[in-house]
């Protein structure tokens, strides 16, 4: 048992985790016709508790319960993976990675998520403003904009053959790298790093 709970811990290669995910879309078709996607629960909450007659939230959310049960399974997921199952063990970086995120002022690699950066105490600061403001903000957007995430475009929609989707994903992917190289370093100097 103890083994089983130490292979856990350790992060899954990708002709596991891989095939896993993508299980996910014919699981969900076969099972009920449903389609793999996380934004969309964020509209099913909203319609369940505000009672307002919003007609964007005027459907019935009901028959989507499913999809609010699976993101409170991710959430108890992650809940339970970093209380019961992390690896103590710090986050592996690539070294050509950890020198370049150097340049920008990132140096702490002990978690999945640099301390730099996401940390309580920079929660009421100019980086906060843009990391979980400004750029939570700016996911939100896209999201609603391009009409679904990238779980919901890239696994699903490409699965399923779907030109729209193909195009999201090439654009989340284009928007990331441009983000990565081109704006990322300015946002970071102006931040303060």
């Amino acid at each position: 048992m103890e083994q089983m709970i130490e292979w856990i811990k350790q992060p899954w290669p990708w002709y596991v985790a891989g095939p896993l995910i993508g299980l996910t879309v014919p699981v969900l078709l076969i099972i009920g016709n449903k389609s793999f996607g996380i934004s969309s629960s964020l509209r099913h909450a909203c319609a369940a508790c505000i009672p307002a007659k919003i007609p964007f939230f005027q459907y019935d959310w009901k028959k989507e319960t499913w999809n609010l049960m699976f993101v409170l399974g991710v959430f108890l997921g992650g809940v339970i993976a970093s209380v019961f199952l992390s690896n103590p063990e710090a986050v592996v970086v690539a070294e050509s990675t950890q020198q370049d995120l150097a340049q920008l002022g990132i140096t702490d690699f002990r978690s999945l998520l640099p301390a730099d950066i996401f940390s309580w105490s920079n929660l009421f600061t100019l980086k906060g403003l843009f990391f979980f403001v400004i750029g939570g903000f700016l996911v939100g957007f896209g999201t609603r904009y391009a009409g679904g995430c990238t779980s919901g475009h890239a696994i699903m929609g490409i699965s399923n053959l779907q030109w729209p989707s193909m195009v999201a994903t090439v654009f989340f992917m284009l928007g990331g790298f441009a983000m990565t190289h081109l704006i990322l370093p300015y946002i970071m100097q102006f931040v303060g790093f």
